[in-house]
Formats: structure tokens, C-alpha cells, sequence
């Protein structure tokens, strides 16, 4: 009986001890929340939209048609309830950086039978994104992962449509944490403009809007 409970908590001992690790070391370093992980950061979609992606959604006003971007899209939390809220004919980009989690988020939509995700593997500020052409944009305790902060808000910037808006979302609960100050001063420089805050500074979202372009 001991022995068994014994063989039942070191695995978990294990990855609680990794993952305290991987919390010191990020706070160090930029480094992207490991593959393996990727439970911690999902609620599996046979259970339901969590509350937490059901307000992202809300606050990201979402209309069919849409084409929306998910930024760092990890195992696909959002992406996948962002495609059935834009519709048939919205679009949704999933970029991320990390293969695995790419290759987790595909199988997902594959199985949800979900066509309108298109897929791309890279990491913001490298310039892979088109320009003016998405309506919403949404990046969840992700900027702070990035070494280059600044190109990555340039490069969203660019990529949303005058009158779009991105939605930054952070907790004190990710490593990476960022302060609405940080968030803030970031993209305001990127050219963005802050259009609503909503939550505490511990954790909270900020919606930015790309300003519409004069009427002539």
C-alpha cells in the first residue's frame, strides 16, 4: 500500500519540482512555458469552455467574419473557441513559436473538424504577419516570454487593421508577468492606444486599439 502511494507521488513530486524550477529560471530568462506542460495552461475542451476563455471571448467582441489573431497560441485554450465564435467565414491565425505546441493545437482542431485555422509556426517581431489585415488580436501571459518586446507590439501593430484591437491578458500567476504599466508603455510606443482595462494589477486585461484612420 505505501509502496504504491509512493510510486503515485514521485511522479507528481517531479513535475511540481520541474515546474518550480522552470518558474526561477524564467524569471531569469525568456523562456517559453515547456511543451510538456501545456496542461497547465489548458482546460481539455471535452469538459467545456472554462470561465476564463468564456470572458476572453466576451471581451474580445468577437462578430462572424472576423479574422483574428492568436498570438502564442500554445496548445490551442483560445484558439478553437475564437473559430467557432468568428464562424464559417472569419478566419483564425494560430502563431506560435514552439512546434509541440503547434502540433497540439492542429490535432485539436482536427478533431473539432475546425477549418477555417490556419497555422503558423514563428515567433512575433520576426515580420511573418500580413499587414492591416486582422480585426482582433489576442495575447495571453505571452509578451513576456518574448526577448524582443518592442518588435513583437511593432509587428502587431502593423498586423492589425486601423480600428482593430489586440487584447493583453496577464496574471501574477506566469513567470513572465508584466505590469499594465510595462504593457501599457510598450504598445502605446508600437503606436496603439489603451481603450479599456478591466481586473486588478496582479491580474488583468488591457484592450488597445489601433487608431482608425482619418476620414478624408
Amino acid at each position: 500500500m505505501i509502496a504504491g502511494l509512493e510510486l503515485f507521488i514521485t511522479p507528481i513530486a517531479f513535475i511540481i519540482l520541474v515546474a518550480i524550477l522552470w518558474r526561477f529560471a524564467s524569471r531569469r530568462h525568456t523562456i517559453p512555458c515547456p511543451v510538456w506542460m501545456s496542461g497547465l495552461l489548458d482546460t481539455p475542451f471535452s469538459r467545456g469552455m472554462s470561465t476564463r476563455t468564456r470572458k476572453t471571448i466576451q471581451r474580445l467582441d468577437l462578430r462572424q467574419g472576423m479574422k483574428v489573431l492568436d498570438a502564442g497560441c500554445g496548445p490551442g485554450r483560445l484558439t478553437l473557441p475564437i473559430a467557432e465564435a468568428a464562424g464559417p467565414h472569419g478566419e483564425v491565425t494560430a502563431i506560435d513559436i514552439q512546434e509541440g505546441m503547434m502540433d497540439k493545437a492542429q490535432e485539436r482542431a482536427k478533431k473539432a473538424n475546425l477549418t477555417t485555422i490556419r497555422f503558423l509556426r514563428a515567433g512575433l517581431g520576426e515580420g511573418r504577419l500580413e499587414h492591416n489585415y486582422f480585426d482582433r488580436a489576442v495575447m495571453v501571459t505571452v509578451l513576456g516570454e518574448i526577448p524582443d518586446r518592442e518588435a513583437a507590439l511593432r509587428e502587431l501593430f502593423e498586423a492589425v487593421r486601423p480600428g482593430g484591437i489586440l487584447l493583453v491578458e496577464e496574471t501574477i500567476r506566469d513567470p513572465h508577468f508584466q505590469t499594465r504599466h510595462t504593457v501599457s508603455r510598450l504598445a502605446v510606443a508600437a503606436g496603439f492606444r489603451e481603450k479599456d482595462f478591466s481586473g486588478n494589477r496582479f491580474s488583468y486585461s488591457l484592450i488597445l486599439e489601433k487608431p482608425p484612420r482619418p476620414r478624408t
